[in-house]
């Protein structure tokens, strides 16, 4: 089921319900979450608005993580998500967002990509093993 944004509020100030005065429109309709989990990789293409392109990172189990002292970008594997800022039930799902942290062999990195819009995990370092 695809989600609508936009439209007009429910009710007036007073409390009174509105009557739709037109439908729906296509460009108000928005897409269901990804929710990127470890594992697998796995991406779907999605055809977005100007029929341009987004890559949905459906699982993944590697990322592009840099090192800000060094400044040089690895590609390794994820262990699991250590702690998901943005809700609670992620992290104990295991699920990706910009802004978790997750456990690699290098230390634990900060995501700074969205994975769910992006098609690819990038991260910083944040702690070293």
């Amino acid at each position: 089921m695809p989600q609508w944004h936009g439209g007009q509020k429910k009710r007036k100030k007073t409390g009174g319900k509105r009557r739709a005065h037109r439908r729906k429109r296509s460009y108000e309709i928005g897409g269901t979450a990804a929710q990127t989990a470890v594992g697998a990789t796995k991406r779907k293409r999605s055809i977005v608005r100007g029929g341009n392109m987004k890559l949905r990172l459906l699982s993944c189990n590697i990322a592009n993580v840099t090192d800000p002292s060094t400044n040089v970008t690895k590609k390794v594997e994820i262990t699991n998500v250590v702690r998901n800022p943005s809700n609670v039930d992620y992290e104990r799902r295991g699920i990706i967002t910009k802004g978790a942290i997750i456990a690699t062999p290098l230390g634990e990195a900060h995501v700074t990509s969205r994975p769910g819009q992006d098609g690819v995990v990038n991260a910083i370092l944040i702690k070293t093993r």
